[in-house]
């Protein structure tokens, strides 16, 4: 499997060496997996990662510390890859990714790669170079959630998830966050080789292959905060009464369901049911977090009078229970430091 990792100006050292030190250690452990390990996995045999990272020109780049990223190939090779990846990359002055030529060249020979049948990939900020080379037109993806705005100003055609981990549509899978390229790299791993190599490669790296939301780490309530609209509906649903509907909130905003329907798709891409749903279960990751708050007095304060609709839309939402919430966020916030 070869594996193409692509560096511009401004790449982060670590991400693109982390990225092919994870598949060269997943080679080492495919040739001698731990002891009772290779019992219980399917693995093919002969299987290995070569990666190669990649550059415009085939020359060393420096990363935002001045330190240089070794290069093996450019743009020019006609090479064939399984998979090309991007890894995140140091902002501008004005805290958005770069769109120097660097960045364009890399789009091009990604996009060409993509046509010729590659997988492709992208963590944190260089999500933005998929962005460019127009890869996520019309298709689902994610982004680093503190850039999760400027993304859809630049690419109002791509359709962002708020706080996803990872997406993953027609052979392009996004990350998010600076470290996300584990998360990618496992992802990647699965869809290549198989779910059983990745389970190995996380193991063997100690990394978790079930990553979070990003919702989780983002404030309460950051995605309504780019229109008055979002913010009003936030407020109202905060307040209101058990079951909250669409035509409820359309009514209490002045507004016909269709055009609220329409609003918020082209707002944040969600149904105002989903929209609900949102803003009630974010409203409960924050009573949770308060100690001694009992699951089933947040539910009620939530809108929620049935137990087993709230535990399921958390679940859905967050990627785990109440209960499992609760204490990942008492261990997080009791963590000595």
């Amino acid at each position: 499997m070869r594996i193409a990792i692509v560096a511009v100006e401004g790449s982060l050292l670590s991400a693109i060496a982390g990225l092919s030190d994870l598949f060269w250690i997943t080679n080492q452990a495919l040739r001698t997996p731990p002891e009772g390990m290779a019992k219980e996995l399917s693995i093919p045999p002969g299987l290995a990662f070569e990666t190669r990272i990649v550059s415009a020109n085939g020359e060393p780049i420096c990363d935002p510390q001045g330190r240089l990223i070794p290069v093996d190939d450019s743009f020019t090779m006609t090479d064939v890859y399984d998979a090309v990846l991007v890894t995140g990359m140091a902002l501008d002055a004005n805290g958005l990714p770069p769109m120097s030529e660097s960045v364009r060249q890399a789009a091009n020979w990604i996009q060409h790669n993509y046509q010729q049948g590659s997988w492709v990939g992208a963590a944190c900020a260089g999500t933005f170079v998929l962005g460019e080379a127009s890869l996520l037109d019309g298709r689902r993806c994610t982004t680093t959630w503190w850039l999760h705005h400027a993304f859809k100003r630049r690419f109002p055609k791509a359709h962002v998830a708020w706080g996803a981990a990872i997406e993953e549509q027609d052979r392009i899978v996004t990350t998010g966050g600076p470290l996300s390229w584990i998360d990618l790299a496992l992802h990647m791993i699965r869809r290549l080789a198989g779910p059983d190599v990745a389970k190995l490669a996380a193991d063997i790296s100690v990394a978790d292959s079930q990553s979070l939301p990003q919702m989780l780490y983002a404030p309460r309530g950051f995605v309504n905060t780019t229109d008055p609209l979002l913010l009003q509906a936030e407020q109202i649903i905060r307040h209101d009464e058990p079951g909250m509907t669409a035509e409820r909130l359309a009514k209490a905003l002045n507004l016909s369901e269709r055009t609220l329907h329409r609003r918020l798709r082209n707002l944040v891409n969600e149904s105002p049911k989903a929209f609900i749903t949102r803003v009630r279960i974010e409203t409960a990751c924050m009573l949770l977090d308060t100690p001694g708050a009992s699951i089933k007095q947040v539910a009620t304060q939530c809108g929620y009078n049935d137990d087993t609709a709230f535990r399921r839309a958390f679940a859905q939402l967050v990627g785990m229970s109440p209960v499992d919430y609760k204490r990942w966020s008492n261990n997080r916030n009791s963590r000595p430091f």
